[in-house]
């Protein structure tokens, strides 16, 4: 028994579509690790110049929370069309985090 397989093989424009497409999505991505990595390097000469703490710790976690999205959105490929649901599952995730968070620092503070 022999399986019928139908090879399509890609026009020549599909081809320079999906190339276009393809090395866009690495440009960005270089470009978004590129922020990353000056963040970081921001975050350290924050450290290291010692300056006050009151400063330093809400900057590194503002540092934080953009990576966090810029690697959610583009290394995850949620920039891409077909990732809605699990992007409705994440973002709701963290909502509910930083609620349960929010009311445990206040319940402790205060």
């Amino acid at each position: 028994m022999s399986h019928d397989v139908e090879a399509r093989t890609r026009s020549k424009h599909e081809y320079e579509y999906a190339r276009k497409r393809a090395n866009q999505g690495m440009r960005n991505q270089v470009t978004v690790f590129a922020i990353m990595i000056f963040l970081t390097f921001i975050a350290f000469a924050a450290v290291q110049a010692g300056m006050s703490a009151y400063l330093v710790a809400p900057l590194i976690l503002l540092f934080a929370a953009v990576q966090v999205a810029l690697q959610l959105y583009y290394f995850m490929h949620w920039s891409e069309k077909g990732h809605g649901m699990a992007q409705f599952f994440m973002y709701s995730a963290a909502f509910i985090a930083f609620t349960m968070i929010l009311a445990f620092v206040t319940i402790i503070w205060w």
